[in-house]
């Protein structure tokens, strides 16, 4: 397959929970004591993704109508409200640990060596909308070994990703601190969640990386977005699709060893 041209870019920016690590898989495990409690016939049961994806409903709510609200407040708030809608009574101590999930979830088994590799070539950059306790505890946990340039969190920015403030405040930092310029197109985006990162990536004419980890199949979509209807609507304007960032880096190192005898 030949694949448009990697090489011009100088800095990559990553959403890290679905991308780098394995968000669907951690939080489905942290919401067994809610599915635990309910017969294998409750539409909650119905799938590994089932609950995840009810979650994220909550979720999504808590960012747009709370977006000051610090990510881990966030996980176990919406925590509560799945346990309350599937009638179910939970712990204190159950909802605080999925706040701090994030920080001890499982990254993909291809990405930090396929962060290494892409080091080499780009500038990295994290831009998530969880809490700065949790991204340090991931960097130092499920992400060791990988070198980050800078990290940018919804913390820190004040809003969640799908606001177009959190590309904007990327793409102010990424200009001052590291001299990557998105207008002079130095800047690729790559991203698993089709609507929280692909949509404003388009609608801010950012060129992006759709990591599908299996999200190009109706089946898997899970909490990233539709991937057909996305299509449909004329949302989505990513240039590369790879299905995982061993892939991805492995394109990248082949396209710039190529370019050495040029």
């Amino acid at each position: 397959m030949s694949y448009p041209d990697l090489t011009p870019y100088q800095a990559l920016s990553f959403d890290c929970y679905g991308t780098l690590i394995d968000w669907e898989t951690g939080l489905w495990s942290d919401l067994s004591p809610i599915t635990s409690q309910l017969p294998p016939s409750h539409p909650l049961n119905s799938s590994p993704l089932a609950a995840v994806q009810r979650f994220n409903h909550f979720q999504e709510y808590l960012w747009e109508t709370n977006p000051t609200l610090p990510y881990d407040q966030t996980l176990s708030q919406s925590f509560r409200l799945l346990a309350a809608e599937a009638n179910v009574s939970i712990s204190d101590s159950d909802a605080k640990a999925i706040g701090q999930g994030p920080g001890r979830w499982s990254a993909f088994p291809d990405t930090v060596a396929g962060l290494a590799k892409l080091g080499k070539y780009y500038k990295l950059i994290i831009l998530s909308n969880v809490n700065d306790s949790n991204i340090e505890a991931a960097i130092a946990g499920p992400l060791e070994g990988a070198k980050f340039d800078r990290v940018y969190t919804a913390q820190q920015i004040g809003s969640y990703k799908p606001s177009l403030h959190n590309f904007h405040y990327l793409f102010e930092h990424a200009k001052t601190e590291l001299g990557v310029d998105k207008e002079r197109g130095e800047l690729l985006h790559v991203a698993r969640s089709l609507s929280a990162d692909h949509v404003p990536a388009k609608e801010l004419g950012l060129p992006s990386v759709f990591i599908a980890r299996g999200g190009d199949q109706p089946e898997n979509y899970g909490t990233g977005g539709d991937l057909e209807e996305l299509k449909r609507e004329g949302k989505l304007g990513f240039g590369w699709l790879f299905q995982s960032i061993g892939e991805f880096a492995d394109e990248v190192e082949r396209q710039f060893e190529g370019k050495k005898g040029e």
